[in-house]
């Protein structure tokens, strides 16, 4: 076995083992990791940053010390004194392996940057923010009449607007006279009210009439990106959405990886805190600047996330998460300043944290709860918000039960051999001809199928990088539907297949969806590894929704939610053929793009919905997939495709799987290549 240093990229997963001595970015281009650099290595263009990583990580197998890459050099001292480098980055070019090593490629070094699909539902929300502006005239202070600024400005709001005695921050002090100077005894007051009846209080105040708006951020903090949207307070609008990978990727793609890290590392949770608050802080930077706006405007945010990072953010340690009962340190919805997050946002700004369910049921779920109010469904809904960790809610007027799934990152492109992130250049959308055996495929970015006259110049920018979540889901079920993958999740050989597109790797068979070999470019295949990863997934997910459908007493359901950035991107046929989810109508079967998103603007545009949302998770029951016997049972069924005992009568209505077997060993085309047709059910 190899004595060279292993070096793990991070998000993509890719491995390899290096020389001592090899710099990070051959070593990228040797396992095709997505660095960018365009100064050929010498340290010029400073487009190959990365960020080394150091201690346990239990995942990956290794223990990172100090010194598993070469000291800082003189260019790298040049480039930090010219331009500088953010803390704790290197260049790539410029560092070399000394030892084994977990390397973080941020976005901005990625030649294919992420797309961080959660953009804004169309929704209509009650308006009703808990920060509104209020434009006041302010009797002047005269020798006869002693009070004092505040007490002048609180009557003016009390006869002008009603409002009752009116607190203030101890900032809003501070600039309280040189405001009604300025505006002539005219200002605008940004007051804060939480719900009806507690007090309100001056957030800030501007000279005269501000018009320049005032605004608030909902965010999604999911395991693998943050996404936020950028909302004006006063008319409900949506004025910007943007999203950055999470960078506690590095730590672990998956939130177990991440309790383990902090587990095995003393400073572990605190460093994993620190990088969620400092992408976030990015994240603001990068949304005021696409909105046009001054931060100082921000002041509300409201933050939905599962239980994890719902620790991390808070700056708790997850350790109780890793363990059974998998006790939170709090439920209840959390009420803070921002700036006691470490967020960069206006002195005066709140935060808000919607209540978690329980459990690893988190926060997320509750957002999606109040956005897709299945509580409120006379029909029986189940609601799957697909992701690292998926989040399942079935229920309707009765009662609505609940749980968590560790569906891991497959379905978001990671541990697939040519997985990648949703970017320009990735398969999304995958069809084969059930006879000829023939793909064609659609890349992101590009609107043509790969058969079409002009999709190789139009992907010329962008190339073929990868496969995507979705371009694998339609893969594999594409495959499945013409006969190139059996149910037992087996790829067959060319001769039980009929073609040459499958392709033998040892005991298995492979089959090639694409080949850039002759352009330079990747050749991109999949592989039975991949089959199997997408069945561990999958069946984690089905497996949770069936547990919840046996707690309710019913063997199907009304109809199927689909939230999540990648559930608003998979076919609802695809996702049943895999049996990712249970027998239902297709026309039942609808996407509610990034509910959790949703239901954080809900919460920041209408502060009774907080309460609402507080409520309504007292009356969700939370099941506990990890104590449910048959949730084994049903995992080990659900690993087939679509499932080895649900007969799932509406597909077979509507597709027929060829009934193949390719578990012969042998490639004769005998019995294992026998291509038999179900009947229509």
């Amino acid at each position: 076995m190899s004595q060279d240093p292993l070096v793990i990229f991070t998000p993509s997963g890719k491995r390899g083992r290096f020389p001592v001595g090899t710099p990070i970015l051959t070593a990228a281009r040797q396992l095709g990791v997505d660095l960018d650099s365009v100064c050929g290595g010498r340290g010029i263009c400073s487009k190959c940053q990365i960020t080394p990583s150091y201690g346990e990580f239990p995942k990956h197998g290794v223990t990172v010390r100090e010194g598993a890459l070469s000291d800082w050099n003189s260019v790298e001292d040049r480039y930090d004194r010219i331009r500088g480098l953010p803390k704790g980055r290197r260049l790539g070019c410029q560092a070399t392996v000394q030892g084994d090593v977990v390397v973080d490629v941020p976005p901005e070094s990625q030649v294919h940057r992420q797309v961080v699909r959660k953009r804004a539902e169309v929704r209509a929300i009650t308006l009703n923010a808990t920060v509104k502006l209020y434009y006041v005239e302010v009797r002047e202070p005269d020798m006869h009449d002693p009070t004092g600024d505040l007490e002048r400005l609180r009557a003016a709001l009390t006869d002008q607007w009603g409002l009752p005695r009116v607190d203030c921050d101890l900032s809003v002090l501070g600039m309280l006279q040189p405001a009604l100077r300025k505006g002539d005894w005219k200002v605008t007051v940004a007051i804060h009210q939480d719900e009806d009846g507690d007090t309100p209080r001056i957030m800030t105040l501007w000279p005269g009439l501000h018009e320049g708006g005032i605004f608030g951020l909902a965010v999604d903090l999911g395991s693998t990106t943050i996404a936020a949207h950028l909302c004006d307070l006063q008319s409900g609008e949506v004025v910007a959405s943007s999203g950055l990978m999470n960078p506690q990727i590095r730590f672990g793609e998956d939130l177990m990886s991440r309790v383990s890290y902090s587990m095995m590392n003393a400073t572990g949770a605190a460093e994993m805190t620190k990088a969620v608050r400092d992408g976030m802080n990015q994240l603001f930077d990068d949304i005021s600047k696409e909105a046009g706006i001054d931060k100082a405007l921000i002041l509300d945010a409201v933050f939905v996330c599962n239980p994890v990072m719902h620790h991390l953010f808070l700056g708790i340690d997850p350790f109780e998460l890793g363990q059974a009962p998998f006790a939170l340190a709090t439920s209840d919805s959390i009420r803070l300043m921002a700036r006691d997050l470490d967020l960069h946002l206006n002195p005066a700004a709140r935060a808000y944290i919607l209540p978690c369910i329980a459990g690893h049921v988190g926060a997320d779920a509750a957002a999606v709860a109040l956005s897709e109010e299945p509580n409120k469904s006379k029909d029986l809904v189940l609601v799957v918000d697909v992701g690292t960790n998926a989040e399942i809610l079935l229920g309707n007027t009765e009662k609505v039960l609940a749980c968590s799934s560790p569906t891991g990152p497959a379905f978001e492109g990671a541990q697939i051999s040519a997985g990648q992130r949703a970017a320009p250049g990735a398969i999304e959308r995958v069809e084969i001809d059930p006879v000829t055996k023939e793909p064609r495929f659609k890349v992101i970015g590009c609107d043509l199928w790969s058969t079409e006259e002009g999709f190789a110049e139009a992907t010329a920018t962008t190339g073929i990088t990868g496969i995507c979540g979705s371009g694998i889901i339609e893969a594999l079920a594409e495959m499945r539907m013409a006969g190139i993958l059996d149910a037992s999740g087996l790829i067959g050989s060319a001769e039980q297949v009929g073609s040459p597109r499958c392709i033998a790797e040892g005991r298995t068979n492979s089959y090639l969806l694409h080949d850039g070999s002759a352009e330079g470019g990747p050749v991109i295949t999949v592989t039975n590894p991949d089959v199997r990863a997408i069945q561990m997934a999958k069946a984690a997910l089905y497996s949770g929704a069936r547990l919840l459908m046996d707690k309710f007493g019913v063997d199907a359901v009304d109809r199927v939610v689909l939230a999540g950035a990648f559930g608003a991107h998979i076919s609802p046929k695809h996702a049943m053929v895999l049996g990712m989810i249970p027998d239902a109508p297709l026309d039942k079967v609808t996407s509610a793009g990034n509910a959790a998103g949703t239901g954080a603007r809900i919460a920041l545009l209408n502060r009774a919905a907080r309460g609402e949302i507080e409520a309504t998770v007292h009356q969700i029951h939370k099941i506990e997939t990890a104590i449910e016997p048959r949730f084994q049972e049903h995992f080990v069924n659900a690993s087939a495709l679509p499932n080895s005992v649900e007969p799932f009568p509406i597909l077979n209505s509507v597709v027929s799987l060829p009934d193949v077997s390719f578990n012969t060993g042998g490639g004769d085309g005998a019995d294992g290549g026998r291509r038999r047709r179900r009947g229509r059910g």
